[in-house]
């Protein structure tokens, strides 16, 4: 198990799969520049790197904007590889 921290946030990975579990995940997030952590996503070219990785563009709602990342439970941990590499 592994602990990641980024700023204030943080939360434990565990090296674990159970496909119940991982076919009825999500993770909801919620940043202050939205912007900012999409083009993120994006610059790490997960889906170059992942099959089924698909990244949306922002949607625009009333109550607020997401954009979704869908992918396999790898991408997680090579997002957080990742960030984690391109903190000072």
């Amino acid at each position: 198990m592994s602990y990641f921290k980024l700023g204030n946030f943080g939360f434990y990975l565990q090296n674990a799969y159970v496909k119940d579990w991982v076919d009825n995940s999500m993770l909801f997030l919620e940043v202050g520049n939205l912007q900012q952590h999409l083009d993120m996503i994006i610059s790490l070219h997960l889906d170059k790197k992942q099959k089924n990785v698909r990244v949306t563009n922002i949607h625009y709602n009333d109550w607020g904007n997401e954009f979704f990342m869908h992918d396999l439970p790898q991408v997680g941990y090579d997002i957080l590889v990742s960030l984690r590499s391109k903190l000072p």
